[in-house]
């Protein structure tokens, strides 16, 4: 019987790496064993707290093209916003602003990275919808509300400078009704569609619930950016993000009657500017009534962190009492968090076989691979300060959104599609679909790649990524290894940090005896490793170091998670 009961007792090493793994892009081996020795609802409440950022905003500098290149670290976003750093483009900062996001969930050790990408698939917009001022201020939103309150970001998502581009709402008026943005506020952003039952009519709204909540949208408009150069001075009292602009000309003052599927509800238009916002909240607690909005949403988190596989027995035993929690708590959601990761079926220890459902049960996205792989070797990055172009363009726009994520699946804040990156929602193979015939070598050489320092294929092999796995050093200087010159106790540590579960003996020996010792003597390594120590020479311990780490990150486990 599947449970949200509290998961007893201490974590221990498998069940922290999993935690870890799930809530958090940054993962590392004194991570894993902190949350080791803790319960797992201190454990889950440790990371489910708001981190200082590295920067508040991205810089820019555009005099930086070497190291020694004087730096200027011009800030365009905050406190007021400015112009345009001269010299620079919109797309140009739209790619800044998008590799420091990157940069920042690199650094979160915590779950708020994680949560702020899970709206970012469910509330997406493209960055390409607004301005690049705008598109950090939708990411910042995302930040805001990652563990706090839904409703609230429900509703301030409806006013944000971008979505209001992206679908269609600034082409919503009382004279020239759009649809789009209402469309998809119920079936994607809140209470979903559920199956058809008529013309019209699906489970949890009508086609003409569309057309009333279009009716409430009218008027939240963009300011034009030729006219008005500055359209970030309208900001959210609460979170003082810059939001869209109300416009009580173009909206739609009638009284908006709705189905039955949300009792018949009747909101009385708006009578001024300001009274538009009132008109707003109604709309949405008439929608947050509705206990299917927790219901979805819980759906939703439970395939973000748990399984695709959602049976009848989890819907009542899991999706239906965090679904409770959610309302109860008026929509909060640390407290749904909070029960989800600390229970015992997350840990998959609610039934008699513990080992074959979630525990490594799911595909890691790029962005778990990749952030995850740098944060567990600590790789050095460009300083985002001592030589921004380095560190924004070359590094994380170039090489890591460029060169790893988007040939390994992810267009990361730029999908095809209203409802997300194929991987998070695509029925029935959901992560599965990291996995095609186009996307399998990026994943497969990123190991290559950080080895080499270089991309290791396509039409530039050379080009460098800006970072590189010098394992040598790594092995000798981490602190990871007990003893570096014991083969058998360093095959096993790597192997019991980088892979979700235990593997069998014979799968242990195919690393230990196949590919790390290649069927030589265990004291011939140590013997290697020995005269390694004494000369500085890397040339015979270099070899079986990396044979090893291609190995298991490219292992079907390391892939998992």
């Amino acid at each position: 019987m599947a449970s949200l009961t509290p998961l007893p007792g201490t974590l221990g090493h498998r069940r922290a790496a999993h935690l870890l793994r799930r809530a958090s892009y940054r993962y590392s081996k004194a991570k894993v064993d902190q949350l080791a020795a803790m319960n797992a609802g201190a454990a889950a409440a440790s990371l489910l707290v708001s981190n200082p950022l590295q920067l508040i905003q991205p810089v820019y500098d555009p005099n930086a093209t070497t190291q020694g290149d004087p730096v200027t670290n011009e800030k365009w976003l905050l406190p007021n916003g400015l112009p345009l750093p001269s010299g620079a483009d919109d797309q140009t900062l739209r790619r800044y602003v998008m590799s420091w996001w990157v940069n920042e969930a690199l650094h979160d050790p915590g779950i708020v990275h994680k949560m702020a990408f899970f709206f970012h698939q469910h509330l997406i917009v493209a960055a390409n919808a607004f301005g690049n001022a705008h598109f950090f201020d939708y990411l910042t939103l995302l930040r805001w509300g990652a563990i706090g309150n839904f409703k609230k970001l429900a509703t301030k998502i409806v006013m944000d400078n971008c979505m209001v581009r992206y679908l269609n709402n600034q082409q919503n008026t009382v004279v020239n009704p759009n649809e789009n943005f209402a469309r998809e506020y119920f079936e994607l952003f809140t209470i979903g569609k559920g199956p058809q039952i008529g013309p019209g009519d699906y489970t949890h709204y009508t086609e003409d619930d569309i057309v009333q909540a279009a009716r409430v949208f009218t008027g939240f408009r963009t300011l034009n950016p030729q006219q008005n150069p500055d359209t970030r001075i309208y900001s959210d009292p609460e979170t003082g993000i810059p939001r869209c602009n109300v416009q009580y000309g173009q909206h739609d003052t009638g009284l908006k009657a709705f189905s039955d599927k949300f009792q018949k509800t009747k909101i009385a238009g708006a009578t001024s500017a300001a009274d538009m916002l009132r008109e707003l909240d109604d709309f949405v607690d008439m929608v947050f009534d509705q206990p299917q909005v927790a219901r979805n949403f819980c759906r939703r988190l439970y395939r973000w962190f748990v399984s695709k596989n959602i049976t009848a027995e989890i819907e009542s035993d899991i999706i239906e009492p965090l679904a409770n929690t959610f309302i109860s708590g008026q929509y909060e959601i640390k407290p749904v968090l909070q029960q989800l990761l600390e229970s015992q079926h997350f840990y998959d220890a609610d039934d008699s076989d513990n080992s074959d459902e979630i525990i490594g049960g799911m595909i890691k996205s790029p962005l778990e691979l990749f952030l995850q792989s740098v944060t567990f070797f600590n790789l050095p990055i460009p300083s985002p300060t001592a030589n921004p172009r380095l560190h924004y363009q070359q590094f994380y726009s170039n090489a890591v959104i460029n060169r790893i994520l988007l040939p390994a699946g992810l267009p990361i804040f730029f999908s095809s599609d209203v409802a997300g990156y194929p991987g998070y929602y695509q029925e029935p193979d959901y992560s599965r679909q990291w996995f095609n015939s186009s996307t399998i070598i990026a994943r497969y050489k990123l190991p290559q790649m950080l080895l080499s320092g270089v991309q290791s294929y396509g039409t530039n092999p050379n080009s460098s990524i800006y970072i590189k796995l010098n394992i040598v050093p790594w092995t000798q200087n981490s602190g990871f290894f007990s003893d570096p010159s014991d083969p058998y106790a360093l095959v096993q540590d790597l192997l019991n940090y980088m892979l979700p579960e235990q593997i069998d003996n014979d799968r242990f020996n195919y690393f230990y005896l196949d590919v790390f010792l290649d069927n030589l003597p265990p004291g011939d390594w140590t013997y290697e490793w020995q005269n390694y120590l004494n000369t500085g020479d890397q040339t015979e311990v270099k070899i079986p170091l990396e044979r090893l780490i291609n190995a298991i990150m490219y292992s079907p486990e390391y892939q998992t998670f």
